[in-house]
């Protein structure tokens, strides 16, 4: 039996990939209970495709007993795009169908930074401008509730 794609999802951390794998359903029922790749091999082994500008590269195999999990790939260059295909195979079974190509563009380390600074910038600027409308509201300058003497008018 070839082991089905494992569904792959990914998302973008600083200058590095986040990827979680959920293994393909197995079709193998005991008992009217279905079981999963786990229950049954015990152990998977994944390999990771990443697809870069450069090239397309294999990641060394890594093993799992787990149904649901992440891995992080990192030290990859930021503002480039990078796709990501999973293939799950067993000790006992190596056919298998790799998961459809996920791509995301990684993010800069600098970006989130700038991105603090502009929010605190913005925080502080509303600050200053309320305490000067206050301030002006309070002299008189502006939104005035009482009007002015008939001498002064």
């Amino acid at each position: 039996a070839i082991l089905g794609p494992p569904e792959v999802n990914i998302s973008s951390c600083r200058n590095c990939i986040n990827v979680t794998i959920k293994l393909p359903a197995s079709h193998l029922r005991i008992h009217k209970t279905l079981r999963s790749l786990i229950d049954i091999y015990g152990e998977l082994e994944y390999e990771i495709r990443l697809k870069t500008p450069d090239g397309e590269h294999k990641r060394p195999r890594e093993r799992t007993t787990e149904e649901l999990f992440n891995t992080v790939i990192e030290e990859l260059y930021p503002n480039r795009n990078y796709c990501v295909s999973v293939t799950v195979s067993a000790s006992l079974n190596k056919q298998s169908m790799p998961s459809a190509w996920k791509c995301v563009t990684v993010n800069p380390v600098v970006q989130q930074d700038y991105n603090m600074i502009t929010i605190a910038g913005a925080v502080f600027f509303s600050l200053v401008l309320a305490g000067v409308l206050k301030c002006l509201h309070v002299g008189g300058y502006i939104l005035q509730n009482k009007s002015l003497p008939a001498t002064l008018v």
